[in-house]
């Protein structure tokens, strides 16, 4: 059997123990579908990101939660960024193969990673208040009071969320999710999950504070999620959420309702891009059995 090395990166964050961690696995060429998913479900994290080589970019990148591979995983992305560059990675500007083509990746001098995500696409869904409130787990009048001007919709930049406004802090932190009801409502938006927000956030230098929710994707709730703050950067820019005003950078708090507190950085200009840090927490290895049907143990 096999060894091979496996990390956990925090993204989104400078400090150990916050923001999103990642599963990264550096070096999976040659690692099955089988063995991916089964790794992915050993460290168990929301996503974990599978380095490969690439015929057509500088990386490849394959993403799996601990049930099923996704297309495309913000986090997990800067969480593998931020290991290259402490691995030696220059500054500068990467091509990356995912599933859902080609992305530019930027690093920073000082380790921030920025990715470029897909061309947005924006719908209005008309599911109604009071089923996405009972959902959630919060008041219909809440939600509804928040959308006058920025409505209901679903966003993607790489992967489709819901996007709900709220009206205050103190709504989305007292949210009760039932997550088989938001696994059947995004089922029927065509959605990977909802990510609820407020203007009313805790930094004053912040523009919103979030929380997301994707139970059909195995992820009850993400602590900080850069596919979807991508999508909500764009929703924003969509509605005129700022009318003529809109800021040259967005930062997106989240994570504080599951004590993993991180920052997204969202820039929307001729593409959409998102942004933060990582750190490295874990650094070992696993055996990799050389049967896809065996399990795999720790090292």
């Amino acid at each position: 059997m096999d060894t091979i090395r496996t990390l956990q990166v925090d993204a989104f964050t400078d400090e150990p123990l916050a923001g999103n961690p990642a599963g990264v696995v550096p070096d999976a060429d040659g690692l099955s579908d089988d063995q991916m998913q089964s790794i992915a479900a050993e460290l168990a994290v929301s996503e974990t990101a599978f380095l490969r080589s690439s015929d057509a970019a500088d990386y490849r990148i394959r993403y799996f939660t601990p049930t099923q591979e996704v297309d495309l995983c913000g986090h997990a992305t800067i969480g593998s960024f931020a290991h290259l560059r402490d691995e030696g990675l220059e500054a500068g500007t990467y091509a990356l193969e995912t599933n859902v083509g080609e992305l530019e990746i930027g690093v920073d001098a000082d380790g921030t990673v920025w990715m470029t995500q897909d061309e947005p696409r924006i719908r209005e869904v008309d599911v109604g208040y009071e089923r996405v409130a009972d959902a959630l787990g919060v008041d219909a009048a809440a939600l509804e009071g928040a959308s006058d001007d920025i409505p209901l919709a679903v966003s993607s930049t790489g992967l489709p969320f819901l996007i709900a406004p709220i009206t205050y802090l103190s709504d989305l932190g007292s949210a009760e999710p039932d997550m088989r009801a938001i696994e059947e409502l995004t089922e029927d938006v065509d959605a990977t999950g909802v990510y609820l927000f407020t203007f009313d956030a805790l930094g004053r230098e912040s523009t919103l504070h979030g929380r997301m929710f994707a139970p059909g994707a195995g992820v009850p709730e993400d602590p900080v999620t850069g596919t979807a703050s991508g999508a909500v950067g764009a929703y924003l820019d969509r509605f005129g959420a700022f009318d003529d005003d809109f800021p040259e950078e967005l930062r997106l708090e989240q994570g504080h309702y599951v004590d993993r507190p991180g920052q997204v950085r969202v820039r929307i200009g001729e593409d959409v891009r998102v942004g933060g840090r990582g750190v490295t927490v874990l650094d070992g290895s696993l055996v990799v059995p050389e049967d896809e049907d065996d399990d795999i143990l720790e090292a």
